[in-house]
Protein backbone atom coordinates (compact mmCIF):
# COMPACT_ATOMS: atom_id res chain seq x y z
CA UNK A 1 0.00 0.00 0.00
CA UNK A 2 1.41 3.38 -1.18
CA UNK A 3 1.60 6.03 1.72
CA UNK A 4 -1.31 8.05 -0.01
CA UNK A 5 -3.53 5.36 0.49
CA UNK A 6 -2.23 4.38 3.96
CA UNK A 7 -3.14 8.08 4.91
CA UNK A 8 -6.76 7.65 3.50
CA UNK A 9 -7.15 4.26 5.54
CA UNK A 10 -5.93 5.95 8.71
CA UNK A 11 -7.63 9.32 8.34
CA UNK A 12 -11.09 7.13 8.08
CA UNK A 13 -10.32 5.05 11.09
CA UNK A 14 -9.84 7.89 13.15
CA UNK A 15 -12.61 9.91 11.59
CA UNK A 16 -9.84 13.00 10.63
CA UNK A 17 -9.26 15.26 8.19
CA UNK A 18 -6.05 16.74 6.81
CA UNK A 19 -6.59 20.52 6.45
CA UNK A 20 -3.28 21.99 4.35
CA UNK A 21 -2.36 25.93 3.47
CA UNK A 22 -2.05 27.34 0.39
CA UNK A 23 2.17 27.70 0.96
CA UNK A 24 2.61 23.44 1.53
CA UNK A 25 3.74 21.49 -1.00
CA UNK A 26 1.76 20.32 -3.92
CA UNK A 27 1.86 16.61 -2.51
CA UNK A 28 0.57 17.83 0.50
CA UNK A 29 -2.16 20.14 -1.06
CA UNK A 30 -3.39 17.44 -3.15
CA UNK A 31 -3.93 15.19 0.00
CA UNK A 32 -6.01 17.36 1.79
CA UNK A 33 -9.54 17.69 1.97
CA UNK A 34 -9.17 21.71 2.55
CA UNK A 35 -6.87 23.85 1.15
CA UNK A 36 -7.13 27.44 2.28
CA UNK A 37 -5.59 30.86 4.31
CA UNK A 38 -4.51 30.23 7.83
CA UNK A 39 -7.79 31.35 9.77
CA UNK A 40 -10.14 30.03 6.85
CA UNK A 41 -8.40 26.41 7.69
CA UNK A 42 -8.80 26.93 11.31
CA UNK A 43 -12.51 28.02 10.86
CA UNK A 44 -13.08 24.45 8.98
CA UNK A 45 -11.57 22.87 11.51
CA UNK A 46 -14.31 23.75 13.88
CA UNK A 47 -17.36 23.85 11.73
CA UNK A 48 -16.02 19.67 10.40
CA UNK A 49 -17.41 16.76 12.08
CA UNK A 50 -14.13 15.30 12.23
CA UNK A 51 -12.74 14.78 15.44
CA UNK A 52 -9.14 15.01 14.56
CA UNK A 53 -7.58 17.70 12.65
CA UNK A 54 -4.44 17.66 10.74
CA UNK A 55 -3.07 20.53 10.06
CA UNK A 56 -0.27 21.20 7.17
CA UNK A 57 0.97 24.41 8.35
CA UNK A 58 2.91 25.67 11.03
CA UNK A 59 2.66 25.87 14.69
CA UNK A 60 0.34 29.19 15.29
CA UNK A 61 -1.76 27.68 12.61
CA UNK A 62 -2.53 24.45 14.15
CA UNK A 63 -2.86 26.34 17.41
CA UNK A 64 -5.48 28.07 16.63
CA UNK A 65 -7.74 25.94 15.03
CA UNK A 66 -7.73 23.88 18.93
CA UNK A 67 -8.56 27.66 20.19
CA UNK A 68 -11.95 27.40 17.97
CA UNK A 69 -11.98 23.83 18.01
CA UNK A 70 -10.67 22.78 22.10
CA UNK A 71 -12.74 19.68 21.80
CA UNK A 72 -11.19 18.33 19.15
CA UNK A 73 -7.36 16.28 18.67
CA UNK A 74 -5.32 18.79 16.30
CA UNK A 75 -2.11 17.17 14.95
CA UNK A 76 0.76 19.32 13.53
CA UNK A 77 2.78 16.76 11.33
CA UNK A 78 5.88 19.25 11.67
CA UNK A 79 6.23 20.27 14.63
CA UNK A 80 9.13 22.32 14.34
CA UNK A 81 7.53 24.18 11.50
CA UNK A 82 7.30 27.68 13.33
CA UNK A 83 6.91 30.91 12.17
CA UNK A 84 9.75 33.43 12.51
CA UNK A 85 7.63 36.88 12.40
CA UNK A 86 5.13 34.89 14.61
CA UNK A 87 8.25 34.66 16.96
CA UNK A 88 9.41 38.05 17.09
CA UNK A 89 6.24 38.78 19.72
CA UNK A 90 5.61 37.11 22.80
CA UNK A 91 2.92 38.07 25.90
CA UNK A 92 5.95 40.00 27.76
CA UNK A 93 6.08 42.33 24.54
CA UNK A 94 2.51 42.78 24.47
CA UNK A 95 1.96 43.41 28.63
CA UNK A 96 5.11 46.03 28.37
CA UNK A 97 3.53 47.99 25.38
CA UNK A 98 0.16 47.89 27.40
CA UNK A 99 1.88 49.90 30.08
CA UNK A 100 3.11 52.74 27.59
CA UNK A 101 -0.49 52.91 25.64
CA UNK A 102 -2.75 52.20 28.12
CA UNK A 103 -5.95 53.27 25.92
CA UNK A 104 -4.91 52.00 23.32
CA UNK A 105 -6.67 48.96 21.65
CA UNK A 106 -4.17 46.17 20.64
CA UNK A 107 -5.10 44.16 17.56
CA UNK A 108 -2.79 41.21 17.02
CA UNK A 109 -2.46 39.67 13.26
CA UNK A 110 -3.36 36.01 13.29
CA UNK A 111 0.16 35.01 12.59
CA UNK A 112 0.82 35.27 16.57
CA UNK A 113 0.81 32.44 19.05
CA UNK A 114 -1.82 31.60 21.35
CA UNK A 115 -0.13 33.37 24.50
CA UNK A 116 0.29 36.72 22.34
CA UNK A 117 -3.45 36.59 21.08
CA UNK A 118 -4.84 36.35 24.85
CA UNK A 119 -2.91 39.55 25.83
CA UNK A 120 -4.46 41.65 22.87
CA UNK A 121 -8.20 43.06 22.46
CA UNK A 122 -8.43 41.27 19.18
CA UNK A 123 -7.25 39.58 16.35
CA UNK A 124 -7.06 40.05 12.57
CA UNK A 125 -6.02 38.22 9.47
CA UNK A 126 -4.78 39.99 6.21
CA UNK A 127 -7.85 40.18 4.43
CA UNK A 128 -10.32 42.20 7.43
CA UNK A 129 -7.25 43.89 9.09
CA UNK A 130 -8.07 47.08 7.55
CA UNK A 131 -11.86 46.29 8.83
CA UNK A 132 -11.08 45.25 12.21
CA UNK A 133 -8.88 48.67 13.09
CA UNK A 134 -11.56 50.86 11.84
CA UNK A 135 -14.01 49.16 13.28
CA UNK A 136 -12.29 49.26 16.94
CA UNK A 137 -13.76 52.20 19.20
CA UNK A 138 -9.75 53.59 20.29
CA UNK A 139 -8.21 56.33 18.21
CA UNK A 140 -4.99 54.62 19.03
CA UNK A 141 -3.79 50.51 17.77
CA UNK A 142 -0.77 48.75 18.75
CA UNK A 143 -0.65 46.59 15.74
CA UNK A 144 1.58 43.87 16.05
CA UNK A 145 4.02 41.96 15.14
CA UNK A 146 3.90 42.28 10.94
CA UNK A 147 5.00 45.88 10.45
CA UNK A 148 4.33 46.19 6.78
CA UNK A 149 1.35 44.51 6.70
CA UNK A 150 0.51 47.62 9.45
CA UNK A 151 2.03 50.31 7.43
CA UNK A 152 -0.53 48.75 4.63
CA UNK A 153 -3.40 49.32 6.91
CA UNK A 154 -2.38 52.23 8.30
CA UNK A 155 -2.56 53.53 4.91
CA UNK A 156 -6.43 53.00 4.65
CA UNK A 157 -7.53 53.11 8.22
CA UNK A 158 -6.61 57.23 8.25
CA UNK A 159 -8.59 58.38 11.23
CA UNK A 160 -6.56 56.32 13.99
CA UNK A 161 -2.92 56.55 15.24
CA UNK A 162 -0.94 53.29 14.58
CA UNK A 163 1.73 51.80 16.42
CA UNK A 164 3.40 49.50 14.79
CA UNK A 165 5.59 46.90 16.32
CA UNK A 166 9.00 45.69 14.51
CA UNK A 167 7.98 42.59 13.52
CA UNK A 168 8.29 41.19 10.21
CA UNK A 169 7.59 37.95 7.73
CA UNK A 170 11.35 36.39 6.96
CA UNK A 171 9.67 35.32 3.38
CA UNK A 172 7.68 38.30 1.87
CA UNK A 173 10.05 41.35 3.58
CA UNK A 174 12.98 39.54 0.95
CA UNK A 175 11.38 40.88 -2.29
CA UNK A 176 13.10 44.34 -2.86
CA UNK A 177 12.21 46.93 -5.43
CA UNK A 178 14.96 45.70 -7.80
CA UNK A 179 13.37 42.27 -8.09
CA UNK A 180 9.98 43.95 -9.02
CA UNK A 181 11.42 46.19 -12.02
CA UNK A 182 13.06 42.65 -13.37
CA UNK A 183 10.07 41.37 -13.21
CA UNK A 184 8.18 44.24 -14.89
CA UNK A 185 10.90 44.47 -17.54
CA UNK A 186 10.92 40.47 -17.72
CA UNK A 187 6.90 40.54 -18.19
CA UNK A 188 5.38 44.35 -18.82
CA UNK A 189 2.12 42.91 -19.90
CA UNK A 190 1.49 40.44 -17.04
CA UNK A 191 -0.15 41.82 -14.03
CA UNK A 192 1.75 41.89 -10.15
CA UNK A 193 -0.32 40.80 -6.84
CA UNK A 194 1.80 41.44 -3.96
CA UNK A 195 0.88 40.46 -0.19
CA UNK A 196 0.69 43.20 1.88
CA UNK A 197 3.32 41.21 4.26
CA UNK A 198 6.08 42.72 1.42
CA UNK A 199 7.60 45.64 2.06
CA UNK A 200 5.77 49.06 1.74
CA UNK A 201 7.44 50.64 -1.15
CA UNK A 202 7.21 47.24 -2.89
CA UNK A 203 3.02 46.98 -2.38
CA UNK A 204 2.89 50.50 -3.51
CA UNK A 205 4.31 49.56 -7.25
CA UNK A 206 2.19 46.39 -7.42
CA UNK A 207 -1.44 46.50 -9.12
CA UNK A 208 -3.19 44.72 -6.37
CA UNK A 209 -2.20 43.67 -2.77
CA UNK A 210 -4.19 41.22 -0.83
CA UNK A 211 -4.40 38.76 1.35
CA UNK A 212 -3.55 35.02 -0.02
CA UNK A 213 -7.86 34.32 -0.38
CA UNK A 214 -8.08 37.82 -2.06
CA UNK A 215 -5.18 36.98 -4.31
CA UNK A 216 -6.73 33.53 -5.87
CA UNK A 217 -10.48 35.85 -5.93
CA UNK A 218 -9.19 38.85 -7.52
CA UNK A 219 -7.36 36.24 -10.46
CA UNK A 220 -10.40 34.11 -10.68
CA UNK A 221 -12.04 37.38 -11.79
CA UNK A 222 -9.85 39.05 -13.77
CA UNK A 223 -9.84 39.14 -17.67
CA UNK A 224 -5.87 39.35 -17.85
CA UNK A 225 -4.45 36.04 -19.01
CA UNK A 226 -0.75 36.46 -17.02
CA UNK A 227 -0.03 36.94 -13.69
CA UNK A 228 3.14 38.01 -11.70
CA UNK A 229 2.67 36.59 -7.72
CA UNK A 230 4.46 38.00 -5.42
CA UNK A 231 3.61 35.86 -2.17
CA UNK A 232 5.35 32.01 -1.19
CA UNK A 233 5.27 30.09 -4.20
CA UNK A 234 3.28 27.39 -2.93
CA UNK A 235 -0.03 29.25 -4.14
CA UNK A 236 0.98 28.46 -7.54
CA UNK A 237 -0.50 24.98 -7.21
CA UNK A 238 -3.69 26.23 -6.86
CA UNK A 239 -3.89 28.83 -9.37
CA UNK A 240 -2.84 26.54 -12.03
CA UNK A 241 -5.29 24.19 -11.21
CA UNK A 242 -7.90 26.51 -10.97
CA UNK A 243 -6.80 28.39 -13.96
CA UNK A 244 -5.21 26.35 -16.56
CA UNK A 245 -6.01 29.00 -19.29
CA UNK A 246 -3.62 31.86 -17.45
CA UNK A 247 0.24 31.90 -16.96
CA UNK A 248 1.49 32.63 -13.59
CA UNK A 249 5.19 33.57 -12.32
CA UNK A 250 6.60 34.05 -9.04
CA UNK A 251 7.84 37.65 -8.18
CA UNK A 252 10.95 36.72 -6.53
CA UNK A 253 12.67 33.24 -6.56
CA UNK A 254 13.40 33.93 -2.56
CA UNK A 255 9.51 33.98 -1.80
CA UNK A 256 9.79 30.18 -0.58
CA UNK A 257 9.27 29.77 2.98
CA UNK A 258 11.40 26.87 4.50
CA UNK A 259 8.82 26.01 7.61
CA UNK A 260 5.74 25.96 5.20
CA UNK A 261 8.09 23.11 3.47
CA UNK A 262 8.68 20.96 6.00
CA UNK A 263 5.47 18.59 6.19
CA UNK A 264 6.42 15.96 3.80
CA UNK A 265 3.45 12.40 3.59
CA UNK A 266 5.61 10.65 5.85
CA UNK A 267 4.98 13.21 8.21
CA UNK A 268 0.98 12.67 7.77
CA UNK A 269 1.00 9.24 8.08
CA UNK A 270 2.96 9.27 11.24
CA UNK A 271 0.89 12.01 13.19
CA UNK A 272 -2.10 9.50 12.17
CA UNK A 273 0.10 6.45 13.37
CA UNK A 274 1.47 8.07 16.78
CA UNK A 275 -0.70 11.02 17.26
CA UNK A 276 0.16 11.70 21.17
CA UNK A 277 3.29 12.87 19.50
CA UNK A 278 1.98 15.39 17.21
CA UNK A 279 -0.96 16.60 19.07
CA UNK A 280 -1.20 20.55 19.96
CA UNK A 281 -2.10 21.57 23.84
CA UNK A 282 -2.91 24.81 25.40
CA UNK A 283 -2.59 25.97 28.64
CA UNK A 284 -6.64 26.01 29.65
CA UNK A 285 -6.69 29.51 30.41
CA UNK A 286 -4.41 31.06 28.21
CA UNK A 287 -6.61 29.15 25.24
CA UNK A 288 -9.73 30.86 27.02
CA UNK A 289 -8.29 34.12 27.17
CA UNK A 290 -6.81 34.12 23.31
CA UNK A 291 -10.80 32.58 22.18
CA UNK A 292 -11.83 35.86 23.59
CA UNK A 293 -9.25 37.84 20.83
CA UNK A 294 -10.73 35.73 18.16
CA UNK A 295 -14.02 35.46 18.83
CA UNK A 296 -13.91 39.71 18.99
CA UNK A 297 -12.58 39.47 15.17
CA UNK A 298 -15.48 37.38 14.04
CA UNK A 299 -18.19 39.50 16.14
CA UNK A 300 -16.74 42.42 14.42
CA UNK A 301 -16.74 40.95 10.85
CA UNK A 302 -20.22 40.06 11.86
CA UNK A 303 -21.28 42.90 12.27
CA UNK A 304 -19.84 44.89 9.37
CA UNK A 305 -21.49 42.10 6.99
CA UNK A 306 -25.00 43.45 8.17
Amino acid sequence: MDIASRINELKKRSNAIILAHYYQNAEIQDIADFIGDSFELARKARDTGASTIVFCGVHFMAESAKILSPDKTVLLPAPDAGCPMADMADEEAVRALRRQHKDAAFVCYVNTSAAVKAECDVCCTSSNAALICSSVPQKEIVFLPDENLGDFVASRVKDKRFILYKGFCATHSRVTVDDFKRAREAMPDAEILVHPECRPEVVKLAGFAGSTAQIINYIKQSPNKAFIIGTEQGILHQLKKQNPDKQFYILSPKLICPNMKKTTLNDVLNSLEHPNQFEINIDPQVMERARKSLEKMLELVRQNSK
